[in-house]
């Protein structure tokens, strides 16, 4: 084509030295204006792109500038975003520095002084373009909020969306499932190995004897590793929500665990509040059976609140939407780490802001239908918050932590654990191809992006290409494996009610012996209060060079190994654990 006829359109700006004849090619989405023009320009280093007013349409898509020079080598500057009359947009091919590439768009925003800062936004239309939704995307988003209203869920494996409800209907008041469920449940992150039992949880040898192997004690199973603690203390002091004109509870418990012989994880003690006292009793699986099962209730309950706004919303949705931020406002499109982390943090913001007014607001769903309110749910997160830590965010350091290493079939690690390798090789074969342990120090924006990082969530440091390949793996493994570990198996856990209780309408039993099965029933919550693109797939050409391409490569021939390895294990699994599977893993938190 003629350059005049171009004109029309958008000027391209190259910045050049002695001129030569290049074939400059941009792509742009189906449909749009023809894609080559020649010019008459010489060596460079970056492109600008500057789209003129038009009649009818304002805003174009450009995919990538492909320059090719005169002996047929080509330059490739991605783009994958929204053209608009009101900016300039400059595309770089290498590493050099440049700060008028970053989103300035982007600010920062502060809900809580305490928890992770959000964008600066109030709604999606507030968003630069090439992260809001598409619009099939947007329509399939409104679809499942729809399903999920009607009490049904967007669940792809068909079949254990009907085995999992029917299961836990049949099981959900068995002390087996019930500690199943902190394994391989919703929420598999509250169990750690319990070595001494805290101060404020006296339980004696005498109460839990008849749940313990004969001539064992409860001193020699914590010695042996067989014992395990789940402590809801961050709930402590919260008080609980009015629905409807009526006051709502919830316990702080603690929860003691035994892994049996068998390989069975069974509850063997229960004390509600955190302060022990006598109107605190610890209860029992020798109590009556309504006694025992109120008890585990008032744990789910726990659970409910824990899952949901801390390893839920908080580490994988808010730390998301920091990871999202720093890299869209430090990195510029040419960056390897913007590459690498674009697929798995595109789509963040939107889902997070809609999230919000679904889930925080004063009409969402923690206000209208659970015990904990706005106001604990915001004193819950500023707790959650302190005690995140770095460490907890990398699964085998997190592991390790909690003493979890032999505790037998613990699915969530097993499969944790293979993806956070197959993630971290990737990774390293990615970013060992830019850097050295120089480049990370002297890399501005790199450290821009880590200081907005530390800034606004989390804290932490390096200067290595090992310890940047670690939190990169961490970051990609939070917002992709964590998340569908804690996501999605809400409908299969959460669908029976009992199972997953969001309020309670009566308090903490004082006593033993005065449960009834209408007084459970009377303290469970009304009927009315109940409630993408696949891992390794990077559908922009992002990357141009061998390397990474052939990484991303075995990055895929690696996630589909662990998907055969997984399958087959779960044929011989009453109950499979199919979370982690990689073709059930998406690459971000939008869905």
């Amino acid at each position: 084509m003629e350059y005049k006829y171009w004109e029309h359109f958008f000027r391209i700006h190259i910045y050049t030295g002695i001129k030569y004849v290049y074939l400059v090619q941009v792509t742009f989405c189906k449909g749009s204006i023809p894609n080559r023009i020649v010019l008459f320009l010489g060596p460079f280093f970056l492109v600008q792109l500057e789209l003129k007013a038009l009649e009818l349409e304002d805003y174009w898509f450009c995919s990538k500038v492909i320059v090719t020079d005169p002996e047929g080598r080509q330059w490739l500057f991605p783009c994958y975003q929204w053209l608009s009359p009101k900016k300039k947009t400059i595309l770089r091919e290498h590493l050099r520095q440049c700060d008028c590439v970053r989103c300035v768009s982007c600010r920062w925003s502060v809900y809580d002084s305490e928890i992770p800062h959000i964008v600066q936004v109030d709604s999606a239309s507030g968003l630069p373009y090439e992260v809001r939704f598409s619009f099939t995307k947007e329509k399939e988003f409104q679809h499942l909020l729809l399903r999920a209203s009607d009490h049904r869920h967007h669940n792809r494996r068909c079949l254990y969306c009907l085995l999992f409800p029917e299961y836990i209907k049949k099981h959900w008041m068995n002390d087996t499932f019930f500690g199943y469920q902190f394994l391989n449940g919703l929420n598999p992150m509250m169990i750690k190995r319990c070595s001494k039992l805290p101060n404020n949880f006296p339980v004696t040898n005498d109460m839990v004897k008849s749940a313990l192997p004969k001539e064992s004690s409860l001193e020699k199973e914590m010695e042996k590793g067989n014992i395990f603690l789940c402590d809801y203390s961050r709930l402590g002091g919260i008080v609980g929500n009015v629905i409807d004109g009526i006051q709502q509870y919830l316990a702080a418990p603690l929860c003691l665990l035994f892994s049996n012989p068998q390989g069975k994880l069974l509850p063997i003690a229960i004390q509600l509040k955190q302060k022990p006292e006598a109107q605190n009793p610890i209860f029992l699986p020798t109590d009556s059976k309504h006694d025992w099962l109120l008890a585990k209730l008032f744990v789910r309950n726990a659970e409910f609140n824990e899952h949901e706004l801390n390893f839920h919303l908080l580490r994988t949705h808010l730390l998301a939407e920091v990871f999202t931020m720093a890299t869209l406002r430090a990195l510029p499109s040419v960056h390897p780490l913007f590459k690498l982390l674009f697929p798995h943090i595109r789509y963040t913001l939107q889902i997070n802001i809609m999230g919000r007014k679904l889930l925080m607001s004063a009409e969402g769903i923690f206000s209208m239908s659970c015990a904990i309110g706005l106001k604990g749910m915001i004193t819950l997160m500023r707790r959650a918050t302190a005690s995140l830590t770095y460490s907890s965010l990398c699964l085998p350091d997190n592991i390790k932590e909690r003493g979890l290493e032999n505790i037998p079939h613990y699915y969530y690690r097993d499969d944790g654990l293979k993806l956070w390798n197959i993630i971290h090789k990737f990774v390293n074969g990615v970013v060992a191809h830019y850097y050295t342990d120089r480049d990370v120090q002297e890399d501005s924006e790199l450290q821009t992006w880590l200081t907005e990082i530390v800034e606004h969530g989390i804290p932490k440091s390096f200067h290595t290409v090992a310890e940047l390949v670690k939190f990169v793996t961490m970051l990609i493994f939070t917002v992709s494996a964590q998340h569908a570990a804690v996501n999605n198996g809400q409908f299969d856990f959460g669908a029976w009610m009992p199972n997953f209780p969001s309020t309670m309408k009566a308090p903490p039993p004082t006593t033993k012996g005065q449960a009834t099965a209408d007084s459970i029933l009377a303290a469970l919550p009304d009927v009315k209060h109940t409630l993408k693109y696949p891992f390794g797939y990077y559908p922009e050409e992002l990357f141009v060079e061998a390397v990474p391409l052939q990484k991303m490569e075995q990055f895929r021939q690696d996630l589909k190994a662990l998907e055969g390895e997984i399958e087959a294990r779960n044929k011989n699994l009453e109950l499979p654990y199919d979370y982690l599977n990689p073709k059930n893993v998406d690459n971000s938190v939008d869905l």
